[in-house]
């Protein structure tokens, strides 16, 4: 599929792994996709935790900061407050052509099984179901308790895509960024976004 046009939404929220979702960005403004980008509080507290990147807590700043450190075009990233209520991703006249949230918390999970729309985040996923749109969470959380496999599953039965942070090793990874280019991998495959930097499984290159 041409990814000319193409619209994703990408959220992080904050759960460990915010790696999964920085990368995927890069990913995503490579492939010159357009991104509404949403992060949660706790996602910046654990982007500045677990990475090198410090990322500024306005939107405004966010989109700059994410458009200098990965050469994107102008107006490629929008990063939207959490309660931007006239954001596009907050209607149905707006949604994205798919929205993954990466990392998933195990409470924007619940958050997102239920319906409560309490901002922007929750309510661009809702948002996601109710228009038909592909959603993936990138769940983050180990072991999962019978509440989080029941709204796993509750969700998956409306099409929603369940992709947990569970990386293969088949590819024989030699570095960290091997293991996260796994994931990111998978996702890209899942957005219908043509990725090279996983092997097909099968290929001369394994």
């Amino acid at each position: 599929m041409a990814n000319q046009n193409k619209r994703i939404t990408l959220i992080m929220t904050g759960a460990s792994g915010a790696q999964y979702g920085i990368r995927l960005l890069e990913e995503l403004v490579k492939a010159k996709v357009e991104v509404s980008l949403l992060l949660s509080r706790p996602a910046q507290l654990v982007i500045n935790t677990e990475t090198e990147y410090k990322v500024p807590s306005r939107a405004s700043e966010l989109g700059a900061y994410f458009t200098d450190l990965f050469n994107a075009a102008p107006n490629q990233i929008k990063a939207y407050e959490r309660e931007q209520w006239m954001a596009p991703i907050a209607s149905g006249s707006g949604v994205a052509d798919a929205t993954v949230v990466c990392p998933c918390t195990t409470g924007t999970l619940s958050a997102i099984a239920v319906g409560s729309s309490n901002n922007l985040i929750e309510r661009a996923a809702d948002v996601a179901i109710k228009e038909r749109k592909k959603l993936i969470l990138v769940v983050r959380e180990t072991p999962f308790s019978d509440i989080h496999l029941e709204n796993m599953l509750k969700l998956s039965r409306m099409d929603v895509v369940i992709l947990p942070a569970n990386p293969g090793f088949y590819h024989k990874p030699k570095t960290l960024e091997d293991i996260v280019d796994f994931m990111v991998a998978r996702i890209l495959e899942h957005l219908d976004i043509q990725q090279e930097i996983l092997p097909m499984w099968g290929s001369d290159d394994f």
